[in-house]
């Protein structure tokens, strides 16, 4: 290894070993869904100056970690562990009537395990091939973003009424952005990614502070789960081991899967999720089986997709041309003023521009080989200790606290509070968006680059 290279592999050992531990943990806190969380976080790590070795090293260990500790208050408790874990319900509910949590949590995670060792390599090779269109993708922008916002828009829950309300939210951005120009001539990126990707949370804030809110909200009495018994064999080593962990049908339909999703990246991972599912269960005809199946493929779709979605569009293109690009992994695109994408003049200075297809090869290997390293054994083994210590010890309101402090900070730090109030706004309106028609933040921050990307080329016409 060469002396230049010491130092980035360290930075990216050391960010993946954070972003497994953190997101390990964070992944057994039902309802902690991958933008508001991943996206502040990572936004963080590129603000302070970390290194983009650090930077993508940190973000793929923390999404692959989350991906395999999502599994638990899921098919323990009942309760999603975050937006992707939603299609993996029924089935661990009815494997839960059954008596065998144990098992689905083992299919589910496994399951994640094999889908990041295929997607990452497959990922760049994509990558790969899409690179000499790079160019023609690129000024082709303005319009593959308007086609994907819609393509994204109707496969989320709103539909059609989520492809109407893509109007009003873009006109907002446009307003704020002309507001803002006037009083700042600056662009407050940060604040407005800020905002969609925390606005279902805002929203509820909102409420909360609303009596008619309120009373929707209050609920009597302390909430109460009922955590499935712990009936893991104890000393059992194939545990450890996901390939033992699921049978031939599984891998090769796993593998399948995770190699269709990793091509397949300008899609909805949660769409993906369902699809996919839907596809296999409908080949096995044994009950059991099947539903075993469905939640190792499903599972395993979350990781694959948020693989693909993220390392193709950093490689080959520099723009967030999917929705997880343009989702949670938004910040490693544009996070002014270290990483940055010029609209009108189409050019970006980001993770695309600052490491080479080997550099992300090598960061990437790493940070999945550190997360599954770290989340894997901890939750086989820990589980049922972890669910149970979570559900009586973690309060949730703390951890709001903690965010809604952090979004702050980050605002306060990029423009005062004119960018406070932007975030606020943004927020607001896409939270109930979000709540009331199922317009996701993945839609949202699509509508984003709309307005930044396409309603200056209609202009221009």
């Amino acid at each position: 290894m060469s002396a230049e290279l010491i130092e980035p592999v360290l930075w990216a050992i050391g960010m993946a070993v954070l972003a497994g531990v953190l997101f390990t943990g964070i992944g057994l806190i039902s309802g902690t869904d991958e933008t508001a969380i991943v996206a502040p976080l990572a936004l963080l790590v590129i603000l302070i100056g970390v290194p983009p070795s650090g930077v993508i090293a940190f973000f793929l260990a923390a999404i692959i970690s989350k991906h395999i500790s999502h599994a638990v208050p899921t098919t323990l408790l009942g309760i999603p562990g975050d937006t992707t874990a939603v299609p993996m319900l029924r089935e661990a509910q009815l494997l839960r009537s059954l008596g065998v949590p144990h098992i689905a949590l083992q299919k589910a995670i496994s399951g994640g395990v094999i889908s990041v060792a295929i997607a990452v390599p497959l990922s760049i090779v994509f990558a790969l091939v899409l690179t000499p269109f790079a160019d023609a993708i690129g000024a082709a922008a303005p319009w593959i973003f308007i086609a994907a916002a819609v393509l994204v828009a109707y496969t989320s829950k709103g539909k059609l009424a989520a492809v109407a309300a893509l109007i009003p939210f873009v006109l907002l951005i446009v307003g704020l952005q002309a507001f803002i120009m006037e009083q700042k001539e600056a662009t407050f990126t940060t604040s407005f990614f800020l905002g969609i990707a925390t606005g279902p949370l805002i929203f509820d804030l909102f409420s909360a502070v609303s009596p008619v809110g309120r009373r929707a909200m209050r609920q009597e009495g302390k909430r109460e789960f009922n955590l499935a018994p712990d009936v893991r064999p104890r000393g059992d080593r194939r545990l450890l081991n996901p390939f033992k962990a699921l049978s031939g049908k599984q891998l090769a339909y796993t593998s399948g899967s995770a190699a269709i999703t990793s091509a397949t990246f300008v899609f909805s991972p949660v769409a993906m999720a369902v699809l996919m599912g839907e596809v296999v269960g409908s080949r096995i005809k044994n009950g059991y089986e099947r539903l075993t199946t469905v939640i190792t493929v499903r599972n395993g779709t979350t990781e694959s997709t948020y693989i693909a979605e993220t390392l193709i569009p950093l490689i080959a293109i520099g723009l967030p041309l999917s929705p997880m690009a343009a989702g949670p992994a938004a910040p490693l695109f544009n996070a002014p003023p270290v990483y940055t994408l010029d609209a009108e003049a189409g050019t970006t200075n980001n993770l695309h521009d600052l490491l080479t297809t080997g550099q992300f090869a090598l960061f990437s290997v790493i940070a999945a080989v550190i997360a599954i390293v770290i989340a894997y054994p901890f939750v086989m083994t820990n589980a049922h200790r972890a669910a149970t210590w979570v559900m009586r010890s973690v309060s949730h309101e703390a951890i709001i606290a903690g965010f809604a402090a952090l979004i702050c900070v980050i605002c306060l730090y990029e423009g005062g509070l004119l960018a406070l109030g932007v975030t606020i706004t943004v927020g607001l309106v896409g939270g109930l968006f979000n709540r009331m028609i199922g317009m996701h933040a993945g839609v949202q921050f699509m509508g984003y680059y709309v307005a930044v990307l396409t309603v200056p080329a209609i202009l221009a016409l």
